[in-house]
C-alpha cells in the first residue's frame, strides 16, 4: 500500500479527532508514560478512528498491545528493536517502521524488511535530547539512494516551509510533532501540512 505523504505524530487521542476530519490519512500515537489500562484504550479508540477514516494508523513501541488489538503498524526505534519479539510482530502481520541516525542502525533497519524507514533529526529538534545533531539535506538523499523503494521518512525540525526541501532531497514522507501541537491554531497549520504535501 502506498503511505501518505504527511505524517503528524501524536500523544494523544484526542489529536487524532481534530486530525482526521481535515483529511490526514497517516497518523502515529506516540503514548509514553501511561498505565496499560490507559493504553490500551488510547490505541484502541485511535484504531477505531483510523480505520473509519481511512486512515493508517502507526503504534509507535507497544508492540504486544499493537498484536493484541490487531493493529496494521508499528513504529520502532533502536533501543525497542532490542526488546522486541521480532518473530512474533511478523507473525501478526504487522508493517513496520524502524527509526535510523546512521548507517550501523540503516544497515540494521534494512534487515528486517521495513515498511518504511525514519531518518532524523534532519533539522535541529526542540521534541527530545538526542545524541545525533542534525543530519542535513545530504544525508536524506544518501538514505533514499540507498534505500531505493522503501519509503523514507523525514523527521525533526520540519516545517511546512522545510517540507519541499524534505521532498525534494528524496523523502516521500513528511512527518511533524511539535510543529502541529505547539502551534496556537493546530487545525489551520494541519491545514497547511495537507496543503503542501499533496
Amino acid at each position: 500500500m502506498t503511505l501518505d505523504r504527511f505524517y503528524p505524530i501524536f500523544d494523544d487521542v484526542a489529536w487524532l479527532e481534530r486530525a482526521l476530519p481535515l483529511g490526514v490519512k497517516l497518523v502515529q500515537l506516540r503514548l509514553k508514560d501511561r498505565p496499560e489500562e490507559e493504553l490500551r484504550d488510547q490505541l484502541t479508540r485511535g484504531r477505531d478512528l483510523c480505520r473509519a477514516a481511512g486512515a493508517v494508523l502507526v503504534v509507535n513501541d507497544h508492540w504486544r498491545l499493537a498484536i493484541d488489538l490487531g493493529c496494521d503498524w508499528l513504529h520502532l526505534g533502536q533501543e525497542d528493536l532490542d526488546e522486541a519479539d521480532l518473530p512474533a510482530i511478523r507473525r501478526a502481520g504487522l508493517r513496520l517502521g524502524v527509526s535510523t541516525h546512521d548507517e550501523a542502525e540503516l544497515e540494521r533497519a534494512l534487515a528486517l524488511d521495513p515498511g518504511y524507514i525514519a531518518l532524523g533529526p534532519v533539522w535541529p529538534t526542540i521534541l527530545k535530547q538526542m545524541k545525533w545533531h542534525q543530519q542535513g539535506l545530504g544525508r536524506v538523499r544518501a538514505w533514499k539512494d540507498r534505500i531505493g523503494e522503501i519509503p523514507l521518512v523525514a523527521i525533526g525540525g520540519l516545517s511546512v516551509a522545510r517540507a519541499p526541501e524534505a521532498f525534494g532531497a528524496g523523502a516521500d514522507i513528511v512527518s511533524a510533532v511539535t510543529d502541529i501541537t505547539l502551534n496556537a491554531d493546530p487545525e489551520a497549520r494541519l491545514r497547511e501540512w495537507i496543503e503542501v504535501t499533496r
